[in-house]
């Protein structure tokens, strides 16, 4: 039976005096994809870095693998298995794509590193024959790449990936993509926050919809794409 890896519940999340999730939650299960779904200022990105820790969360919990992560610091959580993909990458782009990937070796909860540089390099082979180019040389494309190894690199319980497709030239949309599908064929727990309805359709098993900062809809993808309310309300589609 499936058991639930990450647990959000409850979270409200402030910038100043303005509020901008409400009540979020939501689960995540070993081994699936969850796509966090809605338009532009909805709040994926603020749900993401909340379970990340990197922006606090006044009320609410985060549990992964049934431990309380809320309130801890981002390193900490980082630690403790969350991978974070974050919408504008933070590469190092006076170091290079190899020190990128190495400066974020850790093992994981378990003590276990399934992930080293010859595995991201085999994943990502894109890299590969940049590996001694400096970070801020690669394209937008290359540096998402990057990003994603760097973050594999940590050995994470679950990935957070933050709109991966967003401003990529179609043929690096299409390879993110498949990295996607490769990376959830291999049984990694991820969410994916996203605008594209469409680029979700074959990659995640369930979808929170968001909408003001609250979760409006979860459900299975097909039940997504069988509801044209949900869709047209939320999503523009």
């Amino acid at each position: 039976m499936s058991t639930d890896v990450l647990q959000v519940q409850g979270l409200d999340v402030f910038y100043g005096s303005s509020q901008v999730l409400f009540n979020m939650s939501l689960s995540v299960r070993q081994g699936e994809t969850l796509a966090l779904l809605g338009r532009n200022g909805a709040g994926k990105s603020t749900t993401m870095k909340a379970i990340a820790g990197v922006i606090p969360a006044k009320h609410g919990t985060v549990h992964l693998h049934g431990k309380v992560i809320t309130g801890r610091a981002p390193h900490l959580i980082a630690r403790a298995g969350i991978g974070f993909v974050p919408e504008d990458r933070q590469i190092f782009p006076d170091l290079s794509v190899e020190d990128n990937l190495t400066i974020a070796i850790k093992r994981d909860v378990d003590g276990q590193s399934a992930w080293g540089l010859e595995r991201v390099y085999d994943m990502l082979p894109l890299l590969s024959p940049l590996k001694n180019r400096l970070g801020g040389q690669l394209s937008g494309g290359e540096q998402q790449m990057l990003t994603v190894g760097r973050a594999l690199m940590g050995n994470p319980s679950v990935l957070l990936l933050d709109e991966p497709s967003e401003g990529l030239a179609p043929i690096m949309v299409q390879k993110i993509g498949e990295l996607i599908e490769t990376l959830r064929a291999l049984g990694t727990t991820i969410v994916l926050a996203e605008q594209n309805l469409h680029f979700c359709l074959g990659l995640a098993d369930r979808a929170v919809v968001i909408d003001k900062g609250s979760d409006v809809f979860c459900g299975t993808i097909n039940e997504l794409n069988a509801n044209a309310e949900i869709k047209q309300r939320y999503l523009s589609v």
